[in-house]
């Protein structure tokens, strides 16, 4: 190489390194970078930490880029019963690398294992995998409340398309006059002898569109990212959303227990109760409730077992984790929980109450306009109208009935509101979004966690302004994350099913673990400073005062969050 053509290249590789000083110059003066280590071994000196990279780690993260979702990814899962689900999956961009933050899945109502719960799983996961995941990408997993709008509006938007499907006109082939002919002839042939009173038709429900579960599963997994990124626990960044700003204080709701369940399931010919729930005087620990329960179920287990020497049939613990027995009358699971408490000491009505899931509208024959409260026992609404009023009338300890009717009867549940509204609630459960008018007599609404329903709904569902309105809600949910919510959502109640069966279990000791972290913090308040209304001193259109028998609980009301069994 000549000596011009050396001096060339070495003019020449000094200017690039000078024209790359100045741009590395000009970039750190830009981003501040000098200034944030300058600061940074500032700190770093006065404070003189033992783990000095550590210390470095976290003073620099805290400059970092907030995350921003990068994707979302659904897929097919199976649940502790085995029962087909989807579960959505959030990623995010951390420190410049894509990391899983958290993933969730929400339950539904429909029938495991079918071709139509099949369908339902597979829409969702085609919506988070495709259009979902576009939507969601840089978002800040953060703004709960952006992101649930966006999933609402999606949702709507798939709604209104479905519904301009089903409403279009189809073709109907027309008959011959032959068989119009026919017909005529036929219907004009059937004649009656008598005149059946008029059965109310069941009401139109709002369908479940096929994918609806992408979108409660989406809030949620956001939800638990944005709290994983704030470092605190879920319930407190709930809390945080509800009250917007993060709360001083925190209760524990109060444990609801199945105790006995006698529906179409379980053994023996009774239909009607397809649970009976203990519920607990306020102000006792998770474990105290506990222990409680499982010493009622053991007794009842031990006077079950000592009669099924006498031909009696034997109790067993069934998928819900409540003891199953075969019984013909609703008054005997009712004896065999009185028997039990009794032997206990336990004094009932007074120490802890007892709520009915009646489930009717799974009992109703169409054919006939009857509920089959047992196997071979139709009763028609006015008669089961009779027989809650006596049961009432003989259980005092009996607080709340859940769904003693089908919604469409609500003559039967004005009725029966105005018989024993003033010392029994009547509670409705509305996850099937019945289009008709709001059913008389009713004080509370069971509201479950299912399909599309989004964190800032439950949020918006439990906020102060609702309960003036709504009075009393009852929320359920078959997500592992039901005591997170319910401590998050500062409910009063929370029903978590029977006592058995790792599922629950772990449902219960995650509501345990809360209560001794607030307790530990000094942030736990207690109920009798704060008591739950959710059994008012009369109902919405009734006066007067509760019974005797029920002066412990005339304080309650107003939240329950129970799980979907």
């Amino acid at each position: 190489m000549s000596h011009r053509a050396f001096s060339k290249r070495v003019c020449k590789e000094k200017r690039d390194f000078d024209e790359m000083k100045n741009a590395a110059a000009e970039f750190y003066r830009v981003s501040r970078v000098p200034r944030d280590i300058e600061r940074a071994l500032h700190e770093l000196f006065l404070h003189r930490p033992a783990d000095l990279h550590g210390y470095l780690a976290d003073y620099f993260a805290n400059l970092a880029a907030p995350p921003r979702i990068s994707r979302v990814k659904g897929r097919q899962v199976y649940d502790a019963r085995g029962r087909l689900s989807v579960e959505a999956e959030v990623y995010c961009v951390v420190h410049n690398k894509e990391k899983s933050m958290s993933s969730a899945a929400v339950s539904s109502h429909l029938v495991p294992n079918s071709q139509e719960r099949t369908e339902h799983v597979t829409a969702a996961v085609l919506w988070i995998n495709e259009p979902l995941n576009s939507m969601l990408k840089d978002q800040n997993p953060c703004d709960q409340l952006k992101i649930d709008d966006i999933l609402s509006t999606f949702f709507m938007d798939r709604c209104l398309e479905e519904k301009e499907v089903r409403e279009r006109p189809k073709v109907i082939p027309s008959s011959s006059p032959s068989q119009t002919k026919d017909k005529k002839v036929i219907n004009k042939g059937k004649k009656s002898s008598f005149v059946e009173k008029p059965f109310p038709p069941v009401e139109p429900q709002k369908p479940v569109l096929h994918g609806s579960l992408a979108i409660g599963s989406v809030s949620l997994a956001v939800a638990k990212t944005g709290a994983q990124i704030q470092g605190i626990h879920l319930y407190e960044y709930i809390a945080a959303l509800r009250n917007q700003e993060p709360p001083t204080q925190f209760h524990i709701p109060v444990s609801l227990v199945t105790l006995l369940s006698c529906g179409k399931t379980s053994p023996g010919k009774l239909n009607l109760l397809e649970e009976v729930i203990l519920i607990p005087k306020v102000g006792q620990q998770v474990k105290q409730i506990i222990t409680m329960a499982l010493e009622v179920q053991k007794e009842m287990m031990r006077i079950m077992n000592t009669l099924t020497n006498g031909g009696a049939s034997e109790a067993f613990v069934c998928d819900s984790g409540a003891l199953a027995v075969s019984h013909e009358r609703p008054e005997q699971p009712l004896d065999l929980i009185t028997e039990a408490c009794t032997n206990l000491g336990v004094p009932l009505g007074t120490q802890i109450h007892l709520a009915l899931n009646c489930a009717a509208h799974e009992l109703m024959d169409p054919s006939k306009g009857k509920y089959e409260v047992a196997a071979g026992v139709l009763k028609s609404p006015d008669e089961l109208v009779d027989l809650y009023q006596t049961l009432i009338s003989k259980y005092p300890a009996v607080v709340a009935l859940i769904d003693p009717f089908r919604q469409e009867d609500r003559a039967q549940w004005e009725k029966l509101s105005s018989m024993i509204g003033n010392s029994c609630s009547l509670l409705s459960d509305v996850s099937y979004n019945s289009q008709g008018p709001p059913i008389p007599g009713v004080r509370g609404h069971i509201l479950k966690h299912i399909n599309e329903t989004t964190v800032s709904d439950l949020i918006h569902m439990t906020s102060e302004q609702q309960v003036k309105v709504t009075n009393d809600l009852l929320m359920a949910s078959d997500s592992g994350l039901i005591s997170v919510l319910a401590v998050g959502l500062g409910l009063h109640y929370v029903k978590l099913g029977g006592l058995s069966g790792a599922e629950r279990m772990t449902k219960y000791n995650r509501l345990i673990s809360i209560e001794e972290e607030l307790a530990q913090q000094g942030i736990l308040v207690f109920k009798e400073k704060h008591p739950p209304p959710l059994f008012p001193d009369s109902p919405h259109t009734h006066s007067g005062t509760a019974e005797g028998a029920r002066s412990g609980l005339e304080e309650h009301s107003s939240h329950l969050i129970q799980t979907d069994l």
